[in-house]
């Protein structure tokens, strides 16, 4: 969620909410919804600054805005008691000892239902929101972000679980030898801790990743739970899973902790070719100006002066997100777009989609388990009734075919995921 649908076009579509980013009482509804369908999580997106791309683009754009990520779910977290609350937040422009105590509090007010999704913001603009002058290069936003990983958990780990004995009788509240001071002093950061929050309930929350090049592999496999992954096709997603997979292994951990769910865009209907056709009208309402500005905020390059109708020229190395200006400049090529077509893809989503019925959506997620992913992050083309059809007509033919959970097992994300609960590393069991 972003905390809608990522398509800049779903806000126009008929029966759509436009006002939903901004909209409590919607948003509580949609998440009330996943939960009745057992979904793990609610995941939100969260940016930094207004979008990078000119006023033309950005006025016809629902994702400009969106709620602050811990404003939102922990109000969600008093509407709901299962469904798992995932949260954005950068390690490149914030600090870790905000970052740690606000998930840990979300877990406690969850009740152990918090996720963080670690980035590195590639949005120059934000940079200029924060004091600094331009962006910090993108491999060492990755070794900051490795650093700031440990802190974090550190922080998590500063008190025991059993810590807090609050003995009346006594007067002693807490057992000052079951508290770790970090004194982390490194490349980055400089943090004395400890954390003035008790261990959250999973030990730690879920820890997601959404990196794909190189660094973002090799993040993902020292230190995440969850890769949300955006490959395209099964065959690149079969290169994904094995790759991070054994990257996790060759680090010591075990695969089966790291669950990798691409990024999956739906469009469901009673049959395929209405389900082609409500995507085809989806992504008509995606104006020129907004796709264009879209695009280049993915290249990290400007290509509006070119020839609309023309190839996408040389990119040259930008300081973006290298996955997704490689996953642009490849499906350029390989499809032979123009600048125009590549444009309403990247205003459209140009990545995985199941467009199809419920039972053809079920096949194709099925030929992905197990070998291109442990499951889905599914976005859904507009709100509410792409998230209905959906949860009305996929999630009951996966429950049939034994693929999806019918009730919630357990109470916490990691129940749902499958996750062991982290040790704390200065009070081991």
């Amino acid at each position: 969620m972003r905390p809608v649908s990522i398509h800049t076009g779903a806000w126009r579509y008929p029966g759509a909410y436009p006002d939903a980013n901004f909209n409590f009482r919607h948003l509580k509804h949609f998440a009330q919804r996943l939960e009745a369908a057992k979904f793990d999580a609610f995941f939100m997106a969260d940016h930094l600054a207004v979008l990078d791309m000119p006023v033309n683009a950005l006025k016809r754009s629902h994702t400009v805005t969106s709620f602050e990520p811990f404003t939102l779910l922990s109000a969600l977290a008093a509407v709901t008691e299962r469904i798992g609350l995932v949260a954005t937040a950068s390690t490149t422009f914030d600090e870790a000892y905000h970052i740690a105590r606000r998930f840990a509090s979300l877990d406690h007010i969850s009740e152990g239902r918090a996720g963080w999704n670690i980035v590195t913001t590639a949005n120059p603009d934000a940079a200029l929101n924060f004091g600094y002058e331009g962006q910090m290069d993108h491999d060492a936003r990755y070794l900051r972000a490795r650093e700031f990983y440990d802190v974090v958990t550190g922080l998590w780990d500063s008190f025991a679980d059993d810590a807090f004995i609050r003995d009346v009788d006594r007067g002693i509240y807490f057992d000052p030898e079951r508290m770790h001071v970090l004194d982390h002093k490194g490349t980055d950061l400089s943090v004395r801790g400890p954390l003035n929050i008790a261990r959250p309930v999973q030990g730690w929350p879920v820890i997601v990743q959404a990196g794909s090049s190189e660094p973002g592999r090799q993040l993902a496999a020292e230190t995440a739970e969850v890769v949300f992954a955006a490959e395209p096709t099964l065959e690149s997603g079969r290169r994904f899973y094995a790759d991070v997979k054994g990257r996790t292994r060759a680090v010591g951990r075990n695969p089966d902790h790291l669950k990798i769910l691409p990024a999956a865009f739906v469009v469901v209907a009673d049959t395929i070719a209405e389900a082609k056709a409500q995507r085809a009208h989806l992504d008509s309402l995606v104006h020129y100006d907004s796709g264009i500005g879209s695009l280049n905020g993915m290249l990290g390059y400007d290509v509006s002066g070119f020839d609309p109708d023309g190839p996408l020229p040389e990119i040259p190395e930008t300081n973006a997100s290298k996955s997704a200006r490689e996953r642009m400049i490849r499906l350029a090529r390989d499809e032979k777009l123009t600048i125009r077509q590549l444009a309403q893809k990247a205003g459209s989503y140009a990545g995985l989609a199941f467009v199809g019925t419920p039972a053809s959506i079920a096949d194709e997620m099925e030929q992905w388990l197990g070998v291109g992913s442990d499951g889905f992050n599914i976005m859904f083309p507009w709100l509410p009734g792409g998230l209905d059809a959906f949860v009305d007509g996929v999630v009951p033919e996966l429950q049939r075919r034994g693929l999806f959970r019918s009730e919630y097992e357990g109470t916490t994300l990691r129940d749902h995921l499958g996750l062991p609960r982290p040790e704390n590393r200065f009070f081991p069991e």
